[in-house]
């Protein structure tokens, strides 16, 4: 690397075919991706059991259900900031650290508000491990397999929903009480945690963040040895990174608001009915019994989740990164529209649980990844990690809403009425995502020069520039 010219290292990425070169980035992304889908969606069974060890009413409910994603939110602002200041591998160990730390007290927590402090901890570990995550496979894939690649990472979160209801049955069975059973659910949330800082300290930092640094170096350098060269260069204006460059930026905030504004929505929709789904089955089928309901959960996940992520894995490239979105968005609208609209359906436990298993598929097979993915690609490596962190906590926070509100709207609204709401959203999403590129296939550089961010003569992935101030 320190010998190799940046736009050779960029391009070697860009043209070189699928590899083990990719497979190593992959396992190791996608191990951290897992760790944190486990421990996001195992709060939708561990609330379930919590609910009847202490019993918790409907607002202590959602607040343990909501409090990870509101701290999800703000570790993902904070650590892509800070990936995109220190470089990638050194904010991975962090975040590493806070979610084994955090895990193993949450399994131990002796008091509800203790747990829901702990719980906000795994939140900003799972929230900065987001965006890092997403750019490292971004940055290490090619261009023709760069969809397929970060997919692949996105798809562990089909694990971490279906270990957390497969472990909880064998507990259950097993006649183990409810008590064990929902503190080793949560410990359980440190192992994947632990391989991650075990596998991230064999992986180098990201080659396009170094070649990235070290273009910067060598300007900087030219600069201090030539005065009146850096005279011209302030002219002409300053490479901004970071904050700075996205709120200078009018196309980047633009970009910002699609993909930020998209998973806001998607989030809103996915995780207020994911981690709700124990209730959905109890307000559909209420004399269901708690095995009864983590199986029927189960059951959704493997039947028309996992299906779904392994289509995006082998189409996303194919389709079109955008175009998929647009796609998943509009069938989610259909269905959700259809339960809330078609009198009948929420009493109906079979057709219910085939519309609302579709809605899932096409959620996975669309947004749910490719919200994911758009962020890593359509921002300039000097900001990449930033707009994604800002895109994901937007995207928890739109989570956090919708858990915490949906055991309340159904109550004044019904199922049928929450998920009509939930329909609309996913209507709006769609509308938000013809603001975006198509990315699909194309040079990350060129993605970034095609949207007039960088000026003639710069380099197109060093990142946006900021106009010279002006003196007097």
């Amino acid at each position: 690397m320190t010998a190799a010219d940046p736009a050779d290292v960029i391009g070697s990425l860009d043209d070189a075919p699928l590899g083990r070169s990719h497979l190593r980035p992959a396992v190791v992304a996608g191990m951290g991706f897992f760790a944190d889908a486990y421990d996001l969606f195992v709060i939708g069974v561990v609330s379930t059991l919590v609910k009847q060890d202490w019993h918790l009413d409907a607002a202590r409910l959602a607040m343990l259900n909501a409090t990870m994603l509101g701290a999800a939110f703000l570790g993902a602002l904070l650590f892509g900031w800070l990936a995109d200041r220190v470089g990638r591998k050194r904010v991975y160990w962090l975040v590493a650290a806070i979610m084994v730390t955090a895990a193993v007290c949450s399994a131990l927590a002796p008091t509800f508000w203790a747990l829901i402090v702990f719980r906000f901890l795994l939140g900003l570990g799972v929230g900065g491990n987001y965006p890092i995550s997403a750019v490292l496979m971004t940055e290490y894939a090619n261009r023709q397999d760069r969809g397929r690649l970060v997919s692949l990472v996105f798809s562990t979160q089909a694990l971490g929903l279906i270990v957390g209801p497969l472990i909880a049955l064998a507990f259950l069975g097993a006649g183990t009480s409810t008590d064990v059973t929902w503190r080793m659910l949560l410990g359980i949330g440190a192992v994947p945690a632990v391989a991650m800082v075990f596998l991230r300290d064999k992986l180098p930092e990201s080659p396009r963040y170094e070649a990235h640094a070290r273009a910067r170096r060598q300007a900087q350098a030219r600069a201090q040895a030539q005065p009146q060269a850096r005279s011209r260069s302030h002219r002409r204006g300053q490479p901004a990174e970071g904050l700075r460059a996205l709120l200078a930026s009018r196309r980047l905030l633009i970009l910002l608001a699609g993909t930020a504004g998209c998973w806001f929505l998607l989030d809103y929709a996915y995780y207020g009915n994911t981690i709700s789904t124990p209730l959905i089955i109890g307000l559909i089928s209420p004399h269901s019994s708690t095995m009864t309901t983590v199986a029927i959960q189960l059951a959704i996940f493997t039947v028309a989740a996992l299906p779904g992520y392994a289509l995006a894995i082998a189409r996303i490239d194919r389709v079109g990164h955008r175009r998929l979105q647009l796609i998943g968005f509009a069938v989610m609208a259909v269905c959700f529209g259809t339960i809330g609209l078609v009198p009948g359906m929420t009493a109906a436990v079979a057709p219910f649980l085939v519309v609302y298993g579709i809605s899932y598929f096409f959620s996975e097979f669309g947004p749910n990844v490719t919200t994911f993915v758009l962020p890593g690609e359509v921002f300039p490596v000097s900001v990449r990690a930033t707009g994604h962190g800002i895109s994901a906590g937007i995207g928890k926070f739109g989570a956090f809403i919708g858990v915490f509100l949906f055991p309340l709207l159904q109550t004044t609204l019904g199922l049928r009425g929450t998920l009509l709401l939930t329909g609309g959203v996913a209507v709006l999403g769609g509308l938000l995502t013809l603001v975006l590129p198509e990315p699909a296939g194309r040079r990350l550089d060129d993605v970034s020069a095609g949207l007039g961010l960088v000026p003639h003569g710069v380099p197109a992935d060093a990142g946006p520039v900021l106009p010279a101030p002006v003196t007097p």
